[in-house]
């Protein structure tokens, strides 16, 4: 049997379904059979998700002949509707799990290509894992970023900081992995020693902060940052930038897209070397030599 067009659906179609890495690897695979095979198709996404492309909502049916359900759970009343919308057209499911395969959710297909459960014989790989990771993968960006510090008072930059720079990551393909220095014995999701703290940041291919140790401890752990000074006028975020001769450091006053832009593609060149010297030289302890100083040492 040949068909004409097809449209791909999953979870990550719903309006208020999740398109999670693993559905999304997935339908990436169900793509490339597609290509095998000669098939045209498209592919419907949820409107939270990417907004503006193909959703179920704009979709046109009548313009398919074969609609392919991609992963997750192969229950509920959103798939089960989509055996009346799409009831002119051939109907499978692949990679999905069969809770009850007697609901109208899974009679609805003509043919069930299960990773797991009923009917399927036995547990069979999901269809992520016949994908490949990228040779070179998106750069890990660590963000350690601060709306408090009040003391600061009129000067205080720190929201609009926050703002400006989490919508312009977020534009970024970069993998970004939130971090906060504060440690806690007793939240499992915060780290409980410093060197738990280290061993995130010596991982991260970059740091964003808009906090004074989050440049310090990147820097000591030998990783580029982009430090953002949240205080009108400059205050301690820039004041340590220039202890350690970093350059990477933006006033709030001209935090724009441009010039985190040429500050990213710093970092990314030349910015490693750079701070990897730090780390393998560590500048003058001269706190330490005053302290020593001032105890009569």
């Amino acid at each position: 049997m040949s068909f004409r067009r097809a449209l791909l659906a999953g979870w990550f179609s719903f309006e208020d379904g999740e398109a999670t890495a693993g559905d999304v690897l997935a339908l990436r695979r169900v793509e490339g059979v597609a290509r095998e095979v000669g098939l045209a198709y498209d592919v419907a996404w949820s409107p939270a998700f990417r907004p503006g492309e193909l959703s179920l909502a704009t979709v046109r049916p009548e313009r398919y002949d074969v609609l392919v359900f991609v992963c997750g759970p192969l229950h509920g009343p959103q798939v089960a509707a989509l055996h009346e919308e799409f009831g002119h057209c051939r109907r499978v499911a692949v990679g999905v799990s069969v809770i009850d395969p007697g609901s109208r959710a899974v009679r609805g297909f003509a043919e069930v290509i299960a990773r797991d459960g009923p009917p399927a014989t036995g547990p069979r790989p999901d269809l992520s894992a016949g994908t490949r990771p990228p040779r070179e993968p998106p750069p890990v960006v660590a963000t350690v970023l601060t709306s408090g510090q009040h003391e600061y008072a009129e000067q205080r930059r720190h929201e609009e900081t926050v703002r400006r720079l989490t919508a312009w990551l977020g534009a970024h393909d970069c993998a970004r992995l939130p971090l906060e220095t504060r440690l806690d014995t007793r939240d499992w999701r915060l780290c409980a020693t410093p060197e738990q703290v280290d061993a995130l940041l010596a991982r991260s291919d970059l740091v964003v902060t808009n906090r004074l140790h989050g440049l310090v401890l990147a820097l000591r752990v030998g990783v580029p940052v982009i430090a953002v000074d949240p205080v009108a006028g400059g205050a301690k975020v820039s004041a340590q930038a220039r202890a350690l001769d970093w350059p990477a450091v933006i006033p709030a006053e001209r935090l724009d897209g441009e010039t985190l832009q040429h500050w990213w593609d710093w970092a990314r060149a030349e910015g490693r070397a750079r701070a990897a010297a730090h780390a393998a030289a560590p500048p003058p302890d001269t706190l330490a030599g005053a302290l020593v100083r001032a105890l009569g040492g």
